[in-house]
């Protein structure tokens, strides 16, 4: 097993370390050549979703990533992440992947003072840290949109099929439980391949 993380910008050696620690090794996506590496499951990290959406299209990575999710490939997406994967960003007029059925409120807590940090419970997985910087939040859900957590009324983390979206970086705390997580739909998902 080999994960890919999206490297264009943003927090993506953190989850490179999350990886490591778990004895899964990685590749970073930096270009469109990179996508010629074997990889079985792909991280969209946290960052800013303006300048990873428009890094995408400039390094013509944008349909390669999309095509992958829509065939199946699984994702773990982390706040940027979860913007990039939004049918529709609340309030704006266009949106970038589009592969879950969803509406984004971007930077809804505020700004970078408003972070904070939670212990709270994860469908199927139990209590775990979630650390929110100027993080979004889900405010609408389609049709088979699975809502694994919250924070208080805010959807915080989805499932849609083989993708897992999160409004919080789970690769800033040492706990691994959403890491092996998203490694176990990996697997199930190389099994079947």
């Amino acid at each position: 097993m080999r994960i890919a993380i999206l490297a264009v910008q943003g927090a993506f050696r953190e989850h490179a370390q999350m990886l490591e620690m778990l004895g899964v090794p990685s590749v970073e996506l930096r270009k469109k050549e990179d996508f010629a590496q074997a990889y079985d499951g792909l991280i969209l990290p946290g960052g800013e979703s303006t300048v990873q959406g428009k890094m995408l299209r400039e390094l013509d990575m944008f349909a390669t990533v999309k095509d992958q999710i829509q065939m199946g490939m699984p994702v773990l997406a982390t706040c940027a992440g979860m913007v990039l994967l939004a049918e529709e960003i609340d309030g704006e007029e266009k949106a970038y992947l589009q592969t879950i059925p969803m509406v984004v409120k971007r930077n809804a807590y505020g700004r970078q003072l408003g972070s904070f940090c939670i212990e709270n419970d994860f469908k199927g997985v139990g209590t775990v840290p979630m650390t929110f910087i100027r993080a979004p939040y889900v405010s609408a859900i389609g049709e088979n949109v699975e809502i694994l957590a919250k924070e208080n009324d805010h959807i915080a983390a989805v499932r849609y099929g083989r993708q897992i979206a999160l409004a919080f970086h789970p690769e800033l705390c040492q706990n691994p439980a959403i890491h092996k997580l998203f490694l176990s739909m990996v697997n199930e998902y190389m099994n079947r391949k």
